[in-house]
């Protein structure tokens, strides 16, 4: 079974960048939307999937099929045995693009297909080789109020959160914080654990803070030295 990371926060809060210190050559990204990283030279350690005359090259993929992206999935799980961790990037558009798509149906059915199509991604995440972190990068939503705010993963109508909690088929739930220095300088960072205003968690002992570097690298590294203690 996979190891599976989510990383949620508001765009332009540091999920996306925190992919910077992982190796690409161990790294595949699955992007609802079409965008690369924006790290340093992107381009080039991403380059587009192929697959010519039986061989495989490339890691990253724009798709916000379902059943594209899990087939995906299991390409990486069988015949890519370097990647080490599979990044679903966006995964909230997934849902989103769906709900555009088909706006002008009527009825309750749609939003059960859209519940059911995030599940599979992650249901097929989590029967994944073990070897594999699966990182899904996704959004939040604000289910508080501007006075006592509480964040959780940004879903598309209820069944989602009614039936299947999606932080509950997670490990580790990280949220990402903005803040500033004395210095007025910015600094981007994971929340590790719930102060009451998200749905972070992370296994007791895991990490000394409550606030570490948005560096997924680092988060890896962590869990692969606390499984092996």
């Amino acid at each position: 079974m996979a190891e599976l990371i989510a990383i949620v926060g508001e765009s332009g809060s540091g999920k996306t960048t925190s992919i910077r210190n992982l190796n690409p050559d161990e790294t595949f990204i699955i992007s609802t939307t079409g965008k690369r990283p924006g790290i340093k030279g992107a381009k080039k350690k991403y380059q587009d999937f192929k697959i010519e005359d039986k061989k495989i090259s490339g890691n990253f993929y724009q798709t916000s099929n379902i059943d594209n992206i899990k087939k995906v999935m299991n390409l990486v799980d069988k015949k890519m045995p370097n990647i080490k961790v599979l990044i679903i990037d966006d995964f909230q558009y997934l849902q989103a693009f769906e709900a555009m798509a088909r706006v002008d149906e009527k009825g309750y059915g749609k939003f059960t297909d859209m519940a059911k199509h995030a599940y599979e991604a992650l249901k097929t995440g989590m029967d994944m080789r073990d070897d594999l972190f699966i990182c899904v990068l996704t959004h939040s939503e604000n289910t508080g109020d501007n006075i006592n705010p509480y964040y959780k993963i940004k879903t598309q109508g209820k069944m989602l959160d009614t039936v299947i909690t999606l932080e509950g088929l997670f490990t580790y739930v990280l949220f990402t914080k903005v803040i500033q220095d004395e210095s007025n300088n910015v600094q981007y960072k994971f929340i590790t654990n719930s102060d009451g205003t998200c749905t972070a968690k992370s296994p007791m002992g895991l990490f000394d803070d409550r606030l570490i570097d948005n560096d997924l690298n680092y988060v890896i590294d962590t869990i692969i030295k606390y499984n092996e203690e």
